[in-house]
Formats: C-alpha cells, sequence, structure tokens
C-alpha cells in the first residue's frame, strides 16, 4: 500500500507491551504513513518504546494519547478496559475508531461499549498473538 493511503493518520496505542509493540511495528514495517503515539502507565516502558522506534511520541495519560487520533487500539489487560474507556471517552475523535486486542470479547463489549460516543465506531477485535515474552523489547512483525 504506498504511503499516501494509509488508512489511519494517527493511532494511540493504549499499552505498549508485547502485542502493542507488535502492532506498531507491523505498520512501521509496512511504511505507511502514519504517527504512533503510545501510552503505558510506566515512564519506563514509554521512554523504552520512544527508544525502540515504534511510537513517534508518548503521552503521560491515556486521555492526552487519543486526542486527534483517529484510531485507538487498547492493548492492556482486560481488566484496565473500563477505567481506561471512561478516561478517554471525553477525548475521542468524531469519526474515530477503538479497538482492542483483548483475548475475550464479552467483558470487553460489556465494559467498553456503553461509554464509546456517538459518531466513534467500536470495533472488538482479538489479533490471536502473544510469547512467553512481555513488555516492548518482545514486539515483533
Amino acid at each position: 500500500m504506498p504511503q499516501s493511503e494509509a488508512p489511519y493518520k494517527r493511532v494511540a496505542l493504549i499499552g505498549l507491551g508485547l502485542i502493542g509493540s507488535s502492532i506498531g511495528w507491523a505498520i512501521k514495517r509496512a511504511g505507511l504513513e502514519t504517527e504512533f503515539i503510545g501510552y503505558a502507565r510506566s515512564e519506563q516502558t514509554r521512554q523504552t518504546a520512544l527508544r525502540l522506534g515504534f511510537v513517534d511520541a508518548v503521552a503521560a495519560s491515556a486521555a492526552e494519547a487519543v486526542q486527534g487520533a483517529d484510531l485507538v487500539i487498547l492493548c492492556s489487560p482486560i481488566g484496565t478496559y473500563s477505567a481506561l474507556a471512561a478516561e478517554i471517552a471525553p477525548h475521542l475523535s468524531p469519526g474515530a475508531t477503538i479497538s482492542d486486542v483483548g483475548s475475550v470479547k464479552m467483558a470487553v463489549v460489556r465494559d467498553v461499549g456503553p461509554l464509546v460516543p456517538d459518531g466513534v465506531e467500536f470495533v472488538p477485535a482479538h489479533p490471536i498473538a502473544g510469547t512467553e515474552h512481555s513488555g516492548p523489547e518482545a514486539g515483533f512483525a
């Protein structure tokens, strides 16, 4: 796909571990002109993500990360989704898409779906990915 055809111009990765970093690497290596903003609770993880280069910038909060994003991907543990959805909902851009990488869907739909504002698409997903390793250094594409 030529760079000018990138379907999303600004992607927010909420969670920068194995799966979040793998998504970042896959899109970066495809050569798409997409800006990646990352968020993780740990400042060390955020700085590691920047150093590794699968995000272009990091945010101090999930709410900050999603501002202006046309795609938001929740890559954190499922138990954090409800609180994250409540935090980011007021900051989601109209026309944005929010998705996730959780391994179960009933809890995700129950916890996130009602918080997604009108004009934002919610696409629950599951990448069927993972290894015995964790953290941003474990990501691959």
